[in-house]
């Protein structure tokens, strides 16, 4: 009886406000694709030769497209989650066989005429796996360890494949999901562990020249402060009164008293090997206090504090043998170690010249320099934001920026009023995955991040892309209207 009228008329319970916003984005999309490619000798934007006409023809297949994803029967996604997710693993798997090397990576399947990058299409099939693996019976992430792998298999699996690809942006994407495993329960320390280790990497890789202590660069000494810091936070926060952290934050000051006082009387005292003693005697004391005050989570201290110093010492190994030259000096150029203007900073360099040049209301439309002598290479896909800032200026990005930013709280607000969980965490991927690309994508067009070829949304050339996105928005409209005939 509650499921009498699912299969009523699907357009009757559209999220109408969020297809106007997709619209909004495609149609700004193409005309900013338009701009980026304008050809002087050939101005029509309905010329399919050109990547404007081309695009055009992909919203118009997106549009059909979404209409079936309307149509389709909202029980289908969630009965048929796992065969579609194993499906496009197994293609995910043979593209890295049988796509040809563009570039050096294996990520384009040719079909005729065109190519269809299949890591596009994996976003809303783990979508909906990860979704369908969270709405089984009695299923608690935090009920049992079991529970955590299957979770982290399901979002890794593409995340190895795409690697495998030597498509390191696109896999990044997926990382995004972790925030829909925090907000279905799990802990707030794995977060910090995360964004622990990206502030431990940063660290260690920009600051590599010498220490105020021997034997450590100015990196790890920081890195070492930090470690401090997050274990007497984690102390005061986790123990039945400040006194642990006191304690911990006492000693410290006191060890570090004692190495000035030395270092003034002329002893050179080993860096790391007294930050290794310091923080052990640490950790041991925190176990100590867990065990004598039964406040188990204290431990968390020691482990977030042991796990930060093994990774800084392995970032050296992963950033220099790892990592490839090309990826190295993309890190080097964003994080300000090195200039490179002619090289891995020529794109970001140019991309902030003609984002400057817009000024407020911006150069006007098709009248832009920057983009028109192609002076920004990729500026019609991966940096075509630059080309809404030269020729839109200050308010034409806060206009764009502003539609991503409402679209992305309406997504989070349809996963919030869904009555099922595989609705629920479905819609929180979606909104991962536009949270990831909006923010990477214009970071790095800005210089904030590093450049890894992740396309913005709507915007960036490209029918993979276009597709991929139309697939997570409607699959995630057709749920949400199927909510509003449930009686």
């Amino acid at each position: 009886m509650a499921s009498r009228n699912i299969n009523a008329s699907p357009f009757k319970g559209v999220d109408w406000f969020t297809v106007v916003l997709y619209l909004l984005l495609v149609i700004a999309g193409a005309f900013s694709i338009y701009a980026a490619s304008y050809d002087f000798d050939n101005a029509s934007i309905f010329d399919f030769n050109e990547f404007s006409g081309k695009q055009i023809r992909w919203i118009g297949l997106s549009l059909i497209l979404g209409l079936v994803i309307l149509l389709v029967d909202a029980r289908m996604y969630e009965t048929y989650a796992y065969p579609i997710y194993l499906m496009v693993m197994v293609v995910l798997l043979l593209t890295i066989f049988i796509a040809p090397d563009i570039k050096g990576s294996r990520s384009w399947i040719v079909l005729g005429p065109m190519s269809l990058q299949p890591a596009e299409f994996a976003k809303f099939a783990t979508a909906l796996c990860l979704a369908k693996l969270f709405s089984g019976y009695n299923f608690v992430l935090n009920a049992k360890a079991s529970n955590y792998v299957k979770a982290l298999a399901i979002i890794f699996t593409p995340i190895l494949l795409i690697i495998g690809q030597h498509e390191t942006g696109s896999a990044l994407v997926y990382l995004g999901l972790f925030f829909v495993l925090y907000r279905e329960g799990m802990s707030s320390l794995i977060l910090l562990s995360a964004v622990m280790a990206v502030t431990v990497f940063i660290v260690t890789v920009k600051y590599t020249d010498p220490g105020v202590m021997a034997g450590i660069t100015g990196g790890q000494f920081g890195v070492y402060i930090i470690v401090m810091l997050i274990m007497v936070l984690l102390t005061g926060l986790y123990s039945k009164t400040l006194i642990v952290a006191r304690n911990l934050a006492g000693g410290f000051l006191a060890s570090g008293l004692i190495v000035w006082i030395l270092s003034l009387c002329g002893v050179a005292v080993p860096g790391h090997i007294f930050f290794i003693v310091v923080i052990v005697a640490a950790g041991i004391y925190c176990v100590l206090e867990a065990l004598r005050s039964h406040a188990p989570k204290i431990l968390a201290a020691v482990a977030a504090a042991g796990i930060a110093v093994i990774f800084m010492f392995s970032v050296n190994y992963v950033f220099t043998d790892v990592l490839k030259p090309h990826q190295q000096q993309r890190i080097k150029v964003a994080l300000g170690i090195e200039e490179d203007l002619l090289n891995a900073g020529y794109n970001v360099n140019q991309s902030k010249i003609a984002i400057g040049s817009g000024g407020l209301a911006g150069k006007g439309f098709l009248q832009g320099t920057q983009t028109k002598l192609k002076y920004v290479p990729e500026q019609h896909t991966d940096f075509i934001f630059c080309t809404i800032g030269e020729e839109e200026g200050f308010l034409g990005t806060s206009l764009t920026m502003l539609l991503f930013v409402i679209l992305i709280l309406r997504v989070i607000a349809i996963a919030e009023r869904q009555p099922t969980t595989f609705g629920r965490v479905y819609a929180y991927c979606v909104a991962s995955y536009f949270i990831i690309h909006f923010c990477i994508n214009i970071g790095m067009v800005i210089g904030l991040c590093p450049v890894i070829g992740i396309p913005l949304p709507f915007f960036s050339y490209g029918g993979s892309s276009l597709w991929g996105f139309t697939f997570l928005l409607f699959i995630l409209l057709r749920i949400d209207s199927a909510r509003k005939t449930r009686h």
